[in-house]
């Protein structure tokens, strides 16, 4: 199930890349009826068009629809990418100054020592 959902959304992702490979596929499947219907040299004695005029203008029109495609994408991704900058106020605070008298910590004799020792941790 895993590997359907991944090869369906890879050639969903694949699919615009390959646009003009489907436009080519779709001429070449209908080549003699649009030579016979579409073509404008159709009339002509010594037809050497065989619908090929058709193939060029479809071609034409599907990479300029891609083209605006692209053009509006990247209209719309330069609007994501806007950033908004918020005002930041900061407010100083006033520093309290404690004055007491600290050197009557050190008048006093120490008690005992602490003499703790680095030991790895035993495996």
């Amino acid at each position: 199930m895993k590997r359907l959902i991944i090869i369906v959304l890879s050639i969903l992702i694949l699919s615009p890349s390959f646009g003009s490979l489907f436009v080519y596929a779709s001429f070449k499947i209908n080549q003699k009826e649009i030579a016979q219907t579409i073509c404008v040299q159709r009339k002509q004695v010594f037809n050497n068009c065989n619908g090929r005029c058709e193939l060029q203008k479809s071609i034409k029109k599907y990479s300029d629809n891609e083209k605006k495609m692209q053009d509006s994408l990247k209209e719309k991704s330069e609007l994501v990418y806007v950033q908004n900058t918020a005002e930041v106020v900061l407010n100083v605070i006033s520093v309290v100054e404690v004055k007491e008298n600290t050197s009557t910590l050190f008048e006093k004799k120490p008690i005992g020592t602490s003499n703790p020792t680095f030991h790895p941790p035993l495996v």
